[in-house]
């Protein structure tokens, strides 16, 4: 009886997880379209100009962490979420959050 353990049934948890990573992401593109938009319709400053590019590096920086992370649910074991990935992930939402605001005031 020294079967090899079979990987876990997580049942419907990882599709579920994944499933709020894309909704995520979602929404932090739809916030990064719309704060580019109002940026681009200005003046076309440079500091507007920045601000835009800013916001789109923020906005790959979490797609990349986003795309990471749903590609480690996809295995039949994935691993917890790392330290520096759930830092990277809290630190592009708040970035973005405030780039946002700043080019919508």
């Amino acid at each position: 009886m020294s079967a090899a353990a079979p990987d876990r049934d997580a049942g419907l948890q990882p599709e579920r997880t994944r499933l709020a990573w894309r909704r995520t992401t979602l929404a932090c593109s739809v916030v990064a379209v719309l704060a580019l938009r109002q940026a681009l319709r200005g003046s076309g400053s440079p500091v507007e100009v920045t601000g835009a590019a800013v916001i789109a590096l923020i906005w790959l920086a979490f797609l990349w962490v986003a795309h990471r992370r749903i590609r480690e649910l996809a295995a039949g074991r994935p691993r917890q979420l790392a330290p520096r990935a759930a830092l990277a992930t809290v630190a592009c939402t708040a970035a973005l959050a405030v780039f946002a605001m700043a080019v919508i005031l």
